[in-house]
């Protein structure tokens, strides 16, 4: 079952410009840790990348992942399990998306890296299924 994303948790997620710290698990059992974009679905969250590299061969391998969301000192830790999302039209629909939250400033530029970087790429999604939410608001 799925942990409600709701309060300050999703107020903190849903801040424009936060970038996530993914960390999955290596194939010799290591942690690995890499910088995302997200969004949030509902009580998911939607990560997105090029095929092949680490991070997503992880997942691929074993679903469990943790997210750390900071915005100064305050931060949201959230544990999960992912689901793979291989259609390429929804995996590009998803990094288009993301790029326009996070270059909502420069929608040019948005739209130059949606088609230029990210249209030639196979890409892949991963829903996060939240299974734990740690908040820790800088009061």
């Amino acid at each position: 079952m799925t942990t409600r994303i709701d309060g300050w948790a999703r107020e903190m997620l849903e801040r424009p410009g936060v970038f996530g710290t993914l960390a999955t698990v290596s194939a010799d059992g290591a942690p690995f840790q890499a910088v995302v974009w997200y969004l949030v679905r509902g009580d998911t969250l939607v990560i997105n990348s090029k095929v092949g590299r680490v991070w997503p061969t992880n997942l691929l391998r074993d679903p469990r992942c943790s997210l750390a969301i900071e915005d100064g000192y305050d931060w949201v830790g959230v544990r999960g399990r992912v689901e793979a999302v291989t259609d390429q039209a929804t995996a590009q629909a998803d990094i288009a998306e993301m790029a326009r939250r996070y270059k909502a400033a420069d929608l040019d530029e948005a739209e130059r890296m949606i088609r230029e970087g990210f249209e030639p790429q196979e890409r892949i999604s991963f829903i996060v299924h939240v299974d734990r939410i740690t908040e820790h608001p800088d009061a």
